[in-house]
């Protein structure tokens, strides 16, 4: 559980490592003009119904510099809105009001160069994706525990270097390695610990567990911003604590699942027994017997391909549906979160509100999983996001805390809903499939969460277009999740021939349909 706290500092971290502070073109101490035609060089814009200075544009320095020698004044001699405007040749100043420094400061990512804000982010993510594609592979082949450490330090350890990147390009790389690390070592410790605990602890760790000490690292993160202001010694601060693992590995033990698919039976059984010990339960000297460990054996051996979700127009259907659900989930999810510094007060405390939603959020979840239909509890939750998003649109612009309230209970709803998607969609696959089918499914999360950036870099040419298309997105996913099967108390299926049938296809016969009752059985 401490891994989702590093894991979210440093997947959130950005927030604070590229906000773009206030900004005007800088104009030399040297220019020799007067400090009339100073206070005027920079020009108005009106941006959303609002005037203001330019970040991007200022009156020809030439043009002024010839005025103010002829000590002509500035809206007296001169009307200085007809003076010709150009790109701000010199540089850019910056508000130190909320950051010492930040990438953005540190590299001028402004103006002709601020695509490069979202691609950042999204270069992140891409390292998420690809990470998420070998994190299995390298955990099935060299073990839970090993993947766990090392991809920690990977994480950690390209995080420090991340400090000292002598430029934008060297930043970005360095991110993308960091997004592989985190999110190997993440899966790493969730199947570890799903494999390790008992079946009661297990859920509770799997829903409670992880998600809760996630939004705690979330919720520490803004302190850590609001104490360190310049973005190397932040992103120095939030990298550090992840050599204080480094002990653990002392404590915690391999999965014996994982041992007993190597065949390292042994192992296996004395993790077993030091734990019945540890719970006072008297264990036999023979836990496993050589049958059991070859039937085991024999169940890792079946194999199924991508293909299989693609196999019948039922689960084809459903793959689709649910990895567009999943992508739409994330959307909203990451680019709330990375949107908490455009958002009307203290960016420390609006992103310390975003990471307090997600708690209840979790607890809504927990009890929703518990007592409530599948169906029914995402729909809800994904309409209660998307509906209040969508409406932000409505508010006036002079009601700024109703409109940040509204989003902060829209990312409510859609934290719960990224919470029980997980589960919805372990329990509609069959056995033969499940693991696949929520990796797959969960690619549309990692595809999600590499253009959320871009949402809201559409807030720049309007500041309501970024609400408007994930409320709408949002509420067709809570439409769309109708038509899926409910898994609310249902058993599991274990073959796709046993899985139900979308609302609206007619059911195919199948093998396991011609198959007899007795061979059914």
């Amino acid at each position: 559980m401490s891994t989702g706290v590093s894991c979210d500092t440093q997947g959130e971290n950005y927030v604070f490592l590229a906000d773009t502070p206030s900004h005007w073109c800088h104009i030399p101490t040297n220019a020799n003009i007067s400090d009339q035609w100073r206070n005027v060089s920079i020009p108005l814009e009106e941006v959303n119904g609002e005037l203001q200075y330019s970040k991007c544009r200022r009156y020809s320095l030439g043009v002024i510099r010839n005025l103010s020698a002829m000590s002509y004044l500035p809206g007296v001699d001169v009307n200085v809105t007809e003076i010709k405007q150009e790109r701000c040749l010199d540089g850019w100043e910056y508000s130190q009001e909320t950051y010492i420094s930040t990438i953005v400061t540190q590299w001028d990512l402004v103006c002709s160069n601020d695509w490069k804000i979202p691609l950042t982010s999204s270069v992140f993510y891409l390292g998420v994706l690809c990470g998420s594609f070998i994190s299995g592979q390298l955990s099935d082949r060299y073990g839970r525990k090993a993947v766990l450490f090392g991809t920690m330090a990977v994480q950690t350890c390209f995080s420090v270097i991340q400090v000292f990147a002598p430029n934008w390009g060297a930043f970005c790389v360095l991110f993308f390695i960091v997004g592989m690390g985190q999110i190997s070592n993440y899966v790493a410790a969730f199947v570890l610990g799903t494999e390790i605990l008992g079946k009661s602890a297990r859920v509770l760790y799997s829903t409670l567990g992880v998600c809760l000490f996630f939004a705690i690292g979330y919720m520490l993160l803004p302190l850590f911003a609001f104490c360190i202001r310049d973005w190397r010694m932040l992103q120095l601060a939030l990298s550090v604590p992840g050599f204080l693992y480094i002990p653990l590995w002392w404590f915690i033990p391999e999965s014996p699942r994982w041992l007993l698919s190597q065949g390292r039976v042994e192992e296996a059984e004395e993790i077993l027994q030091e734990a019945a010990r540890k719970n006072g339960i008297a264990a036999p000297t023979r836990i496993f017997e050589p049958g059991e460990v070859s039937d085991w054996a024999s169940k890792r051996k079946q194999s199924h391909s991508i293909l299989d979700l693609l196999r019948t127009k039922n689960i084809c259907t459903m793959t689709i549906m649910f990895f567009a659900v999943w992508m739409t989930v994330s959307v909203g999810y990451f680019a709330l979160s990375l949107n908490t510094p455009n958002l009307h007060g203290d960016p420390y405390l609006n992103c310390f509100f975003s990471a307090a939603t997600e708690v209840p959020a979790y607890v809504v979840a927990w009890l929703l999983l518990r007592w409530f239909p599948r169906r029914y509890s995402m729909s809800a939750t994904l309409f209660l996001g998307g509906v209040l998003l969508f409406f932000i649109h409505l508010v006036p612009p002079s009601l700024t805390v109703v409109s940040t309230a509204l989003e902060m209970v829209g990312k409510f709803g859609i934290t719960a809903a990224f919470s029980i998607v997980y589960v919805y969609t372990a329990e509609v696959y069959p056995t033969v499939v499940r693991n696949m089918a929520v990796g797959t499914c969960s690619m549309g999360s990692r595809l999600g969460s590499i253009i959320s950036p871009y949402f809201i870099y559409l807030g720049t040419y309007d500041k309501y277009l970024p609400y408007i298309l994930m409320g709408s997105l949002t509420i067709l996913s809570g439409v769309l999740i109708l038509l899926i099967p409910e898994s609310f108390r249902v058993p599991m299926p274990e073959t796709i021939d046993e899985m139900q049938i979308i609302k609206g296809l007619k059911p195919k016969m199948s093998s396991y349909n011609l198959q007899s009752p007795a061979e059914a059985e």
